[in-house]
């Protein structure tokens, strides 16, 4: 069950409500730093919400092309592990009307597409907000976008059963830009 509080910061996140009356600023470039190939190293809680704490690792890739004249951008994700295989695309629109991107993962093993996290960069971090489903039940999610570096960035998915009270951590990526090879 939602608080007040949890429902306010959704309708907000998710853009259907505006926090000021302010016009929304220029994001359409946040993700520029992002257009490359990147090696990702994954962790990933295997039960989220369930109280254990078993965490299973990745390592691959991550492509990231700009789509739409740059106010769009398609990312595919290929990482293995001793837990098997994580291929997907996220796709990230830019809705320039609140200033927002909307985030969509699409997770080749079942062929579908979650429902869409809004929010936006601030001081260099992304937060991002949406809902999903675990085990039948919708609960909140959160995705942050935090730099380590210049060519190093971490990406964490939370979720909460609570309204927002409480987040449990279920996915940590690190991805570090993959230089391009010297030219002779």
């Amino acid at each position: 069950m939602r608080t007040l509080i949890g429902w306010v910061l959704w309708l907000i996140a998710s853009g259907s409500i505006a926090a000021t009356a302010a016009p929304p600023p220029d994001g359409q470039h946040d993700f520029d730093w992002e257009i490359g190939t990147w090696t990702t190293s994954l962790k990933r809680l295997r039960e989220p919400l369930s109280g254990k704490t078993e965490w299973v690792e990745y390592e691959g890739t991550s492509v990231v092309k700009p789509v739409m004249d740059g106010r769009a951008n398609l990312v595919e994700l290929d990482v293995r592990g001793s837990a098997g295989r994580i291929a997907g695309v996220s796709l990230r629109l830019y809705r320039p009307a609140s200033g927002q991107w909307a985030l969509h993962f699409a997770n080749l093993a079942n062929g579908l597409m979650t429902d869409p996290m809004y929010g936006t960069f601030q001081d260099g971090r992304g937060s991002f907000y949406g809902q999903d489903t675990v085990d039948g039940r919708v609960v909140l999610v959160r995705f942050l976008i935090t730099p380590m570096g210049v060519d190093r960035w971490r990406f964490e998915q939370a979720y909460s059963a609570d309204g927002g009270q409480r987040w449990e951590t279920n996915w940590i990526a690190i991805d570090t830009r993959v230089k391009p090879a010297a030219q002779p």
